[in-house]
């Protein structure tokens, strides 16, 4: 087994054997320790939260006085502590739910957003990239003033656009590719933190 399978193994057996749902979880931890785009008694919306490893994350981050809300338009086992919504995060009207149940601005959007994979990277790049503005539309509505979001970002074509655009709107963006991500993955992520109000 080649040194890189044998890695990407370990990450999933951690899953497993730590009770989360993906191996991403551990990509929002070392993220999160590094950046501190999560604290406690945050207010936390996870946009395209499926299987739910970010979720589960966010809910130990946040503790006992956060708020944890996971959307995503698959449906979505119950994940103890949080609530799920089962929406699109391309219909806006998402917004009015997320506010019923924070019944304020959150303090974190964090996106582990990916379309439904077609094999040709042109249109999943291009697919995914659209998928983060869509998401950065409705943080535009939800995210409190200096708070901080997250975005994974096959990168490619349009990546720097996105970067940029996220960067007129953030005190600090910083991109970032974590341990527990496979090298030959394309998949980066945007820090963002001190949101500057729409």
């Amino acid at each position: 087994m080649k040194l890189l399978d044998a890695r990407r193994d370990l990450y999933r057996r951690m899953a497993h054997q730590e009770g989360y749902r993906s191996r991403a979880a551990y990509k929002l931890k070392e993220l999160n320790l590094s950046y501190r785009i999560i604290g406690p008694g945050f207010y936390v919306l996870d946009l395209g939260c499926s299987p739910g490893g970010w979720t589960q994350v966010a809910i130990e981050l946040s503790g006992n006085r956060g708020k944890v809300m996971g959307v995503d338009r698959s449906f979505v086992e119950e994940i103890p502590n949080a609530h799920v919504l089962r929406g699109d995060i391309e219909d806006e009207s998402v917004v009015e739910q997320i506010f019923e149940f924070f019944g304020t601005k959150v303090n974190a959007v964090i996106c582990d957003l990916s379309p439904q994979v077609t094999g040709t990277w042109s249109v999943d790049h291009a697919r995914q990239i659209s998928l983060n503005y869509s998401a950065s539309k409705i943080m535009d509505h939800v995210l409190a003033r200096r708070g901080n979001a997250l975005f994974k970002v096959f990168d490619g074509e349009y990546s720097n656009e996105f970067r940029d655009y996220l960067k007129k709107k953030f005190v600090k963006v910083q991109l970032k590719k974590p341990k527990a991500s496979r090298k030959t993955s394309s998949e980066l992520y945007h820090i963002c933190l001190g949101y500057l109000g729409s």
